[in-house]
């Protein structure tokens, strides 16, 4: 299974940021429930973590009139051994 970070953008008033919350926890969803949110600080936008098989998959866990504009990033870590490795081929 693969990790990506859903990144979901909606409008800045008061009551766009309302509505997104309240759909989020109406759905039931586990996910959409514990996303977290940035709009207290100027970013209306709600992040959440989530292990699926692919982006569309992660995708699919967003309510539909979310989906469009969603971002998703594939996350990965590094060891020291794979920077080394990264380094040393990449070196001129």
């Amino acid at each position: 299974m693969a990790r990506y970070l859903v990144e979901v953008p909606h409008d800045a008033d008061t009551m766009a940021c309302a509505n997104a919350i309240r759909v989020f926890l109406e759905t039931g969803s586990h996910f959409l429930a514990n996303a977290e949110w940035g709009c207290s600080d100027g970013e209306h936008k709600a992040w959440i973590i989530l292990d699926v098989e692919s982006k569309d998959d992660a995708r699919s866990v967003l309510p539909p009139n979310f989906r469009p504009k969603a971002r998703i990033v594939g996350l990965n870590r590094f060891t020291l051994q794979q920077v080394d490795q990264i380094v040393r081929e990449h070196q001129g």
